[in-house]
C-alpha cells in the first residue's frame, strides 16, 4: 500500500466518523471543505434537502497570493454568498483534513465574512 492511500484511508475514516454527528438542516446548513494540491473548494449544504445552497472556490474566485491567501479569500467569498441567500449559521466540515493552514484560513475569512460557526 502506497503513502497515499494510507493517507486517503485515513482522511475517508476521519471523514466517515465526523459525518456521524454533523449534519446540515435548513436552519444551519453544513460547511463542506475540499482540498487539492493547488485548488481549495467549499459548498454550504442541506443534507436534508440533498442540495448544496452555494458553493465557491479558488478557481472561480480572482485572488492571487498564496495558496493560504487564497483560501481566506474564498472563505469570504461563500460567507458574502450566504448571507445574500439569507444563511448566517452554519456547521464546520473539515471533511477530515487538519484544522491548520488553508482549511484553518477558510475558516477564518468565512469568520470574518459574517459566518457563525
Amino acid at each position: 500500500m502506497a503513502i497515499k492511500d494510507k493517507k486517503v484511508a485515513r482522511r475517508r475514516k476521519i471523514q466517515a466518523r465526523v459525518r456521524k454527528t454533523i449534519s446540515g438542516s435548513e436552519a444551519k446548513p453544513r460547511l463542506c471543505v475540499f482540498r487539492s494540491n493547488k485548488e481549495i473548494y467549499a459548498q454550504i449544504i442541506d443534507d436534508n434537502a440533498g442540495h448544496t445552497i452555494v458553493s465557491a472556490s479558488s478557481v472561480k474566485t480572482d485572488a492571487t497570493g498564496t495558496k493560504v491567501e487564497q483560501a481566506k479569500a474564498v472563505g469570504e467569498t461563500i460567507a458574502k454568498a450566504a448571507i445574500e441567500k439569507g444563511i448566517s449559521s452554519v456547521v464546520f466540515d473539515r471533511s477530515g483534513y487538519i484544522y491548520h493552514g488553508r482549511i484553518k484560513s477558510l475558516a477564518e475569512g468565512a469568520r470574518e465574512g459574517g459566518l457563525k460557526f
